[in-house]
């Protein structure tokens, strides 16, 4: 009895609660969804979307291909490193489309995949095709 009497009238901070877990998962379901929102409706409302990393090697060949062979059509560019919620869209696109690497790009809504994709895709006709579509 003493120990719990001894909890309560503590200053420390008081254990987690069901309720409190119940609350978080809701902040936390709630924010999972305006990330899902944020990448769906990116993906819908550009041609081109490229999540990228500003450091990234492969991303950066990504993104001058596009800058090069379709400089009249504008990317909507992602930076990942550069954002507080760039783990949680990572995360959020691999359950999109089973790809979690960065470049991750998208075309008129269809997902082209990473750097060797985009490449393999532009030198087949097909990227060239789907940027024009």
């Amino acid at each position: 009895m003493f120990p719990r009497l001894y909890n309560c009238l503590s200053f420390r901070r008081p254990p987690r609660t069901l309720s409190t877990a119940f609350f978080s998962s809701l902040y936390l379901n709630r924010n999972h969804m305006s990330i899902q929102q944020l990448v769906d409706t990116a993906i819908v409302d550009n041609k081109i979307t490229i999540f990228s990393k500003s450091w990234c090697p492969y991303c950066k060949k990504a993104k001058a291909l596009f800058a090069e062979e379709f400089p009249d059509v504008e990317a909507k560019v992602f930076e990942l490193d550069e954002r507080d919620d760039g783990a949680a869209i990572q995360d959020y696109l691999l359950k999109k489309s089973g790809q979690r690497t960065v470049p991750n790009v998208y075309v008129n809504g269809e997902h082209v995949g990473g750097s060797d994709d985009v490449r393999a895709s532009f030198n087949q006709g097909a990227l060239t095709k789907l940027v024009r579509a």
